[in-house]
This record gives C-alpha cells, structure tokens and sequence, in this order.
C-alpha cells in the first residue's frame, strides 16, 4: 500500500478500534418521524463450514437473532436508531424507508458497525417468510407516515434460509448448469426456494449467478426449519452447486 499500488485511496491510513463481538442484524422501518422494528437476523458471511474461507455476500441467515434479546434491541432503538432519525429529520434530510442496523454485540451491548438502506441478503428471505402478507401493511403504512398506527404480529416460530451457490464462488465460477428438482418442493407459507441467480432456458432452470437459490423455512423451533430447509437442498439435483451445511450453528 505504502508503494502506491491503489493510488491516492492509499494516501491515507484510518486507524479505527477493532470491534469485537457477535454479529447480527437489526431491521426498522420508519416513515421519517417514527419508527417500527421489524425482525432481527444473523447471517453466515464465510463461505465454509464452521466460519472458514472467504467472506461472501452470506450463505444463509437465520431469523430471530437469539444473540440480540429484546433488551439489547431496546438500547439500540434508544440509543443509536431513534436518535439518528431524530438527527436527519431536524437537519431537513428525513430518511422514509428501510433501516438495517448491523450491531456488533458483546456484553450484552449493541454497538452500530454500519447502517444500509435496504432489506439484507439473505437476512430478508427469513424476514420475509416469518412476516408474511403483513409486510405489504407495514411497507404502506411507513410510505404513508402511518407507523405510530402499525404493529408487528410476529408468530412464535422461526425460519432458516440456506444459500446454494455455484461451485467456486465467490471466485470464479461456471454458469449455465442446469438445476433439476425445484418443480416438486413445496411452495407454502412455511417452505419456499427462492431464486437468486437462475434463468430459465427451454423450459429449464439454469444458474448464471454465484448466489443461485436460498432455500428456506420456518419451524416451531430453529431446529426443526434447519432441518426442513436441509430436506429441500437434498432433493435439489444440481451437482455444480453447493452449500453450507451448518447454517444455524451459532444459536443451535
């Protein structure tokens, strides 16, 4: 860096805290004067087993974050969201839309490693399994300015969702492959696949990302949608994907 191999972006050296800690996601919705959250998540960046290998955009998350408990989620809406909305609105910015806070917790304290703009990958697949038809409520009420009026009617369940991938990603990978088996999975309230990087080709589903499907489901316990989700990736004949196999472990 010191030679000048990335230019003027290496003119300047940030030393920053390492944060240590547990990560996990925090999602609010807010209509620019109040705020509603929504869900929590904890994703799996590492491509391998067991945290190991390169960090990906997520190979598969799980929702709720047992590791953010109602407390820490309260302090963080006390302390980080509400005050940053407050903030925006009285600087003439008001932010209308999606929050998703990533906290970094450790000693049963959040701390804000980052805010984004968005629903995760692939947080939102199990938030959006676990709110169901409600989240087009909760989106029209914050586009409205309603969410003092809205509430969260959350079932006491949980939902994993597992992400195949082309093999070699996130390095370089083959596209083109065809994935067989999708046609006869269940597609409920409780089981879905959802498709992330595929085309369909002569009436045949083929990969052309490296993030192709998250397969996904819900539980009474996170157990039980870890085990109904691993169900579904086995009865998927694609031999040029692959996956994680651990999706989950933290909590369980």
């Amino acid at each position: 860096m010191f030679g000048g191999e990335f230019g003027a972006a290496g003119a300047e050296v940030v030393i920053e805290e390492f944060m240590t800690g547990e990560e996990a996601s925090f999602f609010i919705l807010t209509d620019g004067t109040h705020a509603l959250p929504i869900g929590t998540a904890q994703d799996h960046k590492r491509v391998g087993d067991g945290d190991t290998g390169p960090n990906t955009g997520g190979m598969g998350a799980y929702s709720p974050a047992l590791v953010l408990s109602d407390t820490i989620a309260q302090r963080a809406m006390d302390e980080i969201v509400l005050p940053t909305i407050r903030e925006m609105a009285r600087r003439g910015t008001p932010y209308q839309g999606v929050l998703y806070a990533g906290l970094m917790i450790e000693n049963g304290q959040g701390r804000l490693v980052e805010y984004n703009a968005r629903f995760g990958d692939p947080e939102c697949q199990v938030l959006m399994m676990r709110l169901g038809a409600q989240a087009l409520d909760l989106l029209l009420a914050c586009a409205e300015g309603r969410l003092d009026q809205a509430r969260v009617n959350w079932a006491d369940d949980h939902a994993l969702t597992v992400v195949m991938a082309a093999k070699g990603y996130p390095g370089p990978y083959s596209k083109g492959s065809i994935i067989r088996g999708l046609d006869a999975l269940p597609e409920t309230s409780s089981q879905m696949v959802f498709h992330a990087g595929t085309t369909e080709r002569d009436g045949q589903i083929t990969a052309t990302g490296g993030r192709v499907l998250n397969v996904t489901a819900r539980g009474a316990t996170l157990a039980e949608a870890q085990a109904k989700a691993y169900a579904m990736v086995d009865a998927i004949d694609w031999p040029e994907g692959f996956c994680r196999r651990d999706i989950g472990w933290r909590a369980l």
